[in-house]
């Protein structure tokens, strides 16, 4: 790993075993200053293992954590440039809105006044001005969830720590605040590190994302390069919803039995005597499955030439009116260069 000035935070062979259990096994890389970096991936891949880590929460088992260049191993978490905002909210039930904000102020013994002041310029960043007066009980789970932000913002870290924070919302609250946060993020400009093991979440809010299985990162990148070039079967499986076809059924469409992936949305299922558009790769096959989305229709094809493929159609009139009733055949194509080879999961991830 090359170390860098603008590295924000950097790892640099880091390991954490508890026991014979590697929670993380060698990995390497650096988050940029100024970032919005997302640590993505399913229950007990290492995500959470590594925001502890650099916290201070925990001590690496091989290996270093820097921040801003500075070498971290036994400074303890108060004494780190960071701050974390947890999934609970972790707020003080007895205190009001804006004594809960200025509570790292009054830590550092900075006057009643004064640390009010800031706390009410920092809830009316994140849209709460004017409820300050509060209990955290009297609040909604969205805006609880701005308290705590404003909280972790209010000592200036240079680094923010964000464990799986929108968890507990509703689906339509959560896509609000994905937008908030990120727009909060671009104006103060500071580091967000970011664990999630929602996909869609991290597609919308990164600029770019770390993708971790079994203690190892699989993939980093910007999020259309993570989505339309997985580098792994794993990231093209986990990371949105995506086709892998090998050995006999790659051969007979590929003409190699190289394992390839193919996005379901880069699909086009033709309507019975459709004729495919030249070029591109074209096979047949037998609807077997139909799911409405409303905005769309997943579609479930059986192939001719073994396999099967998953196909998401938007509900445009031609589709609705004819094209994948179940049983039917019908006709796939796509286009080549959306086709993506897989290969092995990389001994350790480009940075």
């Amino acid at each position: 790993m090359t170390e860098t000035a603008s590295a924000a935070v950097s790892f640099d062979g880091v390991s954490r075993h508890y026991g014979d259990v590697r929670a993380l096994d060698d990995i390497s890389f650096d988050i940029r200053d100024g970032e919005f970096f997302s640590l993505l991936g399913p229950s007990g891949s290492g995500k959470t293992t590594c925001l502890r880590l650099i916290a201070g929460f925990e001590q690496p088992s091989a290996g270093r954590i820097l921040l801003h260049g500075r070498a971290v191993a036994g400074v303890p978490p108060y004494e780190r440039d960071v701050n974390t905002v947890f999934q609970d909210y972790a707020l003080f039930p007895h205190m009001s809105v804006a004594d809960n904000v200025a509570y790292g102020l009054m830590i550092r013994g900075q006057p009643r006044p004064e640390r009010l002041a800031k706390a009410e310029r920092m809830l009316e960043m994140v849209a709460l001005g004017g409820l300050g007066g509060r209990r955290p009980a009297q609040l909604s789970g969205g805006q609880r969830q701005r308290v705590a932000l404003a909280r972790a913002l209010i000592n200036q870290p240079s680094v923010l720590l964000l464990d799986e924070p929108l968890g507990a919302l509703d689906l339509k609250l959560r896509e609000q605040m994905q937008v908030e946060l990120k727009q909060i993020q671009r104006r103060i400009g500071i580091t967000f590190v970011y664990v999630t093991h929602d996909q869609g979440e991290a597609l919308a809010m990164s600029d770019r994302i770390a993708v971790f299985n079994r203690g190892r990162i699989e993939q980093i990148g910007a999020p259309a390069a993570v989505y339309e070039r997985p580098a792994t079967a794993f990231v093209a499986g986990f990371v949105g919803v995506s086709n892998l076809l090998g050995d006999d059924a790659a051969a007979a469409i590929a003409g190699s039995p190289q394992p390839f992936s193919i996005r379901p949305e880069k699909i086009h299922l033709l309507m019975p005597g459709a004729t495919a558009p030249a070029g591109g790769c074209a096979v047949e096959g037998t609807v077997t499955s139909v799911l409405y989305l409303g905005a769309s229709t997943r579609f479930e094809v059986e192939l001719a030439t073994g396999g099967t493929l998953t196909v998401i159609e938007q509900n445009r009139a031609e589709v609705a009116a004819g094209a994948g009733h179940q049983g039917q055949r019908v006709r796939l194509w796509w286009e080549r260069g959306h086709m993506q080879p897989i290969g092995a999961a990389p001994t350790r991830a480009p940075t």
